[in-house]
């Protein structure tokens, strides 16, 4: 995720194509899979960045894979790192849920007008590149192709040894985090989910994903950073027709596991996910997008038809249970880089740069 507005003169959002595309495999010629090798740089404000640490904890890879964390805020240069020490990051603070970022495990309903956009809090508005001591994600990009054109965004899947990118697309690299590439380097008392894509449900699962990434993920972007009135009003009403569907399907599996549940609440969450009873792919690329609606798509990106917290009751229960349940949901979630960023990042939607302090809570307790 970088800077990106409406493209061309009509007015309307065209999502950016990633442009790494390799895997990592023991077959492949050049990325084999090995621990400490590979290396994530993140946003933790940018929702496709998030899928990617969330998949990295509930494989229980935390050990094997690195972070860095960019500053939430993306200034006119793109994202940025803070300076400090490698062996302060490589010693063990890369290696947590969150790379390091302290917030992310606090209570963030708090006041941030007193912060700077130029802050430079080491492990709370970002961390640093221990690998190359870059300022700038862009020279991660340069480094590997000088001739790199386009836009320089997050996630980014780095590989230490040929220092070079295996792949920027985080549809894919939650693939490869999910793939057998890691399976013996997984902690496996860390480990939660042992396949987020089971071969039984994976045409489920890719379904579901394909139109909550056209109308919800991406559909938020498209509404937000729409310049033309119209369609504004096509992309909003589109991402509110397509939660409804959400709200269905999960209303008939709430409905569904109370009876065989018995009305136990407690035993109905342990099944309550987006497709097939089980934790999988479905509910980390969906989550990201439904955690930020409330803090910032509704006001931010003109979503306002309702709050998931008011207007749809299932959805705001499956999101919960996920982040008051599951550590690789709310540890690296973090509201102060979620808020600070899209408010501060995005002058020509919000030219003063005020950050709305609510809804409070940020998100409601289980």
């Amino acid at each position: 995720m970088s800077k990106q507005w409406a493209d061309g003169k009509d007015g309307v959002f065209r999502r950016q194509v990633s442009s790494f595309r390799e895997t990592i495999s023991a077959s492949h010629p050049v990325y084999k899979p090995a621990k400490g090798r590979y290396w994530l740089y993140v946003s933790l404000a940018c929702p496709w960045a998030h899928r990617t640490l969330i998949t990295r904890a509930l494989k229980g890879l935390t050990s094997a894979i690195g972070v860095s964390v960019v500053h939430w805020h993306l200034d006119e240069k793109g994202w940025r790192f803070l300076t400090g020490k490698p062996e302060e990051l490589l010693s063990g603070a890369a290696y947590d849920y969150s790379g390091g970022i302290k917030s992310a495990k606090t209570d963030a309903s708090t006041r941030v007008g007193d912060i700077p956009s130029d802050s430079t809090r080491v492990f709370e508005d970002a961390t640093f590149d221990p690998h190359h001591q870059f300022e700038r994600l862009s020279q991660l990009y340069l480094k590997c192709n000088p001739e790199y054109k386009d836009r320089f965004t997050v996630p980014v899947l780095w590989d230490t040894e040929t220092q070079s990118i295996v792949n920027n697309e985080s549809s894919e690299i939650i693939r490869i985090l999910n793939s057998e590439a890691f399976d013996e380097f997984r902690d496996k008392k860390d480990t939660v989910v042992e396949d987020l894509v089971p071969k039984d449900i994976e045409a489920d699962i890719d379904e579901f994903n394909k139109w909550v990434y056209d109308n919800i993920n991406n559909g938020v972007y498209k509404a937000g950073f729409s310049e033309n009135p119209k369609n504004y009003e096509d992309e909003v009403t589109n991402v509110f027709n397509h939660l409804d569907k959400v709200e269905k399907i999960l209303a008939d599996t709430y409905k569904k596991l109370e009876g065989e549940c018995g009305g136990d609440k407690a035993k109905i969450l342990t099944k309550f996910f987006a497709v097939g009873e089980r934790l999988t792919e479905a509910d980390v690329r969906m989550y990201t997008t439904i955690i930020r609606f409330d803090p910032v798509y509704v006001q931010h990106f003109k979503c306002n038809f309702t709050t998931i917290r008011d207007g749809y009751p299932h959805i705001h229960l499956w999101m919960q249970n996920l982040y008051w349940n599951y550590p690789a949901f709310r540890y690296t979630t973090d509201f102060n880089h979620i808020k600070l960023h899209y408010t501060r990042s995005h002058s020509r939607i919000n030219p003063l740069g005020l950050t709305p302090l609510g809804p409070k809570p940020d998100i409601k307790p289980l």
